[in-house]
């Protein structure tokens, strides 16, 4: 009864929010980006695998370039495939066409996006740096307000009205010839005001006003409990958590990481707790929200085909970290339903190994910093053995307790529109 009541004031709370024009706009145009993401994920997953006989044999066979390249043109590129998306959704919320909302917020989008020199001739080239996750939030703003421009001007009937008997498509064309303009003008003019600027695009603008309140994280508990609020809260705005702060992660966790190691080396006792290590074993287990209990609830609990089938897709990512069909095919991004349990999961992941290692319960982690893509389980081995890897099950455990009630009651609403369907 008491889960039965909390699903109920959960469902009237995220109901209010998620009815939201705006934030509905968002989730379905990164839910429509999701086959792009689901084909990254797999040429991720098959190009990182760190098996060194795997590695060696497609690295000398040229067959990891061949493996990366979906990946490039997918994952990388998310931005891209969400802005049209987004607008293209959001300007049907109006009953209007979509297709040439999404196309103008498409050309707004590059409009914004700095641009590079390539070769002797200096060529100009688009860099990969915006298009992917890190340019993710900046195309949902555009997205949004591109789009709503646009109904707006065709409210308004600022459009070039074709006579009777031209073809549909013809007629739909020029209707949004002239919102296009003015639209695309206006962006450029913000676009040209940020290059006045010492951040030269707004793009950088957006990361180096996050960025700046981080400088003055350390390694102490601390320093970890606010790392992992700070990805987790930017990751439920869209914007890609791990690469805001990955300069920091990098700069100020690694190092901790490499004393450890070398006081290994020196038969010494290991000076640090928090270090790189510790977060891919547990903060990011399963990826960024600790969402390894989530996909296995999906992939076994869920009742509705469309969780069930998302689920066991994103599994195997998933082990090995990577699971943005996840986050964006829930979608968790902006999604009052999964809010909480993806910022206390990987909190509660992190906390009570913190503690267990503090008190001398469990020992501390070698701090060896492994690559990307890495498998849960057999990075807990690598760092600490099976006690370690103990304390990652019980982690996968906990979290996709956290996970369940708030996952049950998007299962059940699923569910109901399927057997309605």
């Amino acid at each position: 009864m008491a889960l039965s009541g909390f699903q109920q004031k959960l469902q009237s709370v995220a109901g209010k929010i998620s009815s939201n024009r705006y934030l509905k706009a968002i989730s379905d145009g990164l839910m429509s980006a999701l086959p792009a993401l689901i084909i990254g994920a797999f040429s991720t997953l098959l190009s990182g695998m760190q098996f060194e006989a795997y590695q060696n044999f497609i690295t000398s066979t040229g067959i990891k370039e061949i493996l990366e390249l979906p990946a490039q043109y997918t994952t990388n590129m998310i931005a891209v495939y969400a802005v049209f998306f987004i607008a293209y959704r959001f300007a049907g919320s109006f009953d209007k066409d979509g297709a040439p909302a999404g196309l103008i917020a498409l050309m707004s989008f590059f409009v914004l996006t700095p641009t590079g020199l390539l070769g002797e001739n200096d060529a100009i080239a688009l860099p990969f740096q915006f298009l992917g996750a890190q340019g993710l939030f900046v195309a949902i703003i555009v997205g949004l307000i591109s789009s709503r421009l646009y109904v707006f001007i065709v409210d308004k009937g600022f459009t070039i009205k074709m006579p009777d008997g031209v073809p549909p498509t013809v007629a739909k064309t020029f209707t949004g010839l002239v919102p296009g303009i003015l639209i695309v003008v206006l962006f450029t003019i913000v676009s040209f005001l940020f290059r006045m600027t010492e951040f030269v695009s707004m793009h950088q603008f957006v990361y180096s006003f996050i960025q700046t309140p981080m400088q003055n994280l350390g390694g102490g508990f601390w320093s970890l409990i606010a790392m992992t609020l700070v990805i987790h809260t930017l990751w439920l705005l869209g914007i890609h958590g791990m690469l805001v702060i990955l300069p920091i992660y990098l700069s100020i966790w690694m190092p901790l990481g490499v004393e450890n190691l070398d006081a290994i080396a020196a038969g010494q006792e290991l000076p640090n707790i928090v270090n790189t290590a510790f977060a891919q074993v547990f903060m990011l287990l399963g990826g960024s929200g600790a969402t390894l209990g989530l996909a296995i609830i999906m992939a076994f609990m869920a009742k509705s085909k469309r969780y069930k089938t998302l689920g066991r897709i994103s599994l195997p990512g998933t082990i090995f970290g990577i699971n943005e069909p996840l986050i964006f095919g829930l979608p968790i991004v902006l999604n009052p339903y999964l809010a909480i349990p993806f910022v206390v999961a990987p909190l509660v992941a992190v906390i009570i190994p913190y503690f267990l290692m503090a008190s001398g319960i469990i020992g501390k982690l070698a701090g060896a910093h492994l690559p990307l893509g890495t498998p849960a389980f057999f990075n807990a081995i690598l760092q600490g053995g099976v006690v370690i890897l103990i304390v990652q099950v019980l982690m996968i455990i906990v979290t996709g307790l956290i996970y369940y009630p708030f996952f049950r009651v998007i299962d059940k609403q699923a569910l109901k529109e399927e057997e309605a369907a």
